[in-house]
C-alpha cells in the first residue's frame, strides 16, 4: 500500500497568483520532507561512495539545505546557457552540471567533501535515480501537496 500525497494549488482564487496564506503551512512541510529526504540521500551516498564524507550531520543537513537551494536555482540558468552543448551530447551533458551542482556544495560547506569528479558524477546520478523512486513511492510522482481541506492523501 502506497501513501500519495497530493495538493491543491498555492495560487490566490481571488487574483490568480501569489500565495494564498492557508496554503503556507503545507507549504512549509513539503519543503521540510523534501530536506529530510535529500539529508537521507546525501547520507546514503556516503556510505556507498567512498569519495563523499562528512564531518558532522550538522554538515550534512547544511549541505543537503544548499544543494536544494542550488538545484533550485543555479541549476537552471546553467542548463538554458548549455543547452547547445546538452542538445549535442542528447542530454549526457546534464549528468555533468549535476556533478558541478554537488562539487559546488561541496566547496561551499565546511564538513562535507566530495573528492574527485568522477565521484561528483556517479553520486549525482545515484542521488538523481533514488530521488526519482522515492518520489514515485511516497507522492505519487507529483509534487508533495496536501488536498483540499488540510487531508493528507
Amino acid at each position: 500500500m502506497t501513501a500519495r500525497l497530493t495538493c491543491e494549488s498555492a495560487l490566490d482564487e481571488r487574483t490568480g497568483f501569489g500565495h494564498n496564506p492557508l496554503t503556507m503551512p503545507h507549504a512549509l512541510i513539503a519543503f521540510l520532507i523534501h530536506w529530510a529526504v535529500l539529508t537521507l540521500l546525501l547520507w546514503v551516498a556516503s556510505h556507498v561512495f567512498k569519495g563523499i564524507s562528512y564531518s558532522s550531520p550538522g554538515a550534512l543537513w547544511v549541505a543537503a539545505l544548499l544543494l536544494g537551494l542550488v538545484n533550485a536555482i543555479v541549476r537552471p540558468i546553467l542548463v538554458v546557457l548549455t543547452l547547445p552543448l546538452t542538445i549535442l551530447t542528447l542530454g549526457l551533458f546534464l549528468l555533468v552540471i549535476n556533478a558541478l551542482m554537488l562539487m559546488l556544495v561541496s566547496a561551499v560547506v565546511k564538513g562535507f567533501e566530495v573528492k574527485g569528479f568522477w565521484t561528483a558524477v556517479f553520486a549525482s546520478l545515484f542521488i538523481a535515480v533514488l530521488s526519482f523512486f522515492l518520489d514515485v513511492a511516497l507522492f505519487g510522482g507529483g509534487t508533495l501537496t496536501v488536498a483540499p481541506g488540510g487531508r493528507w492523501i
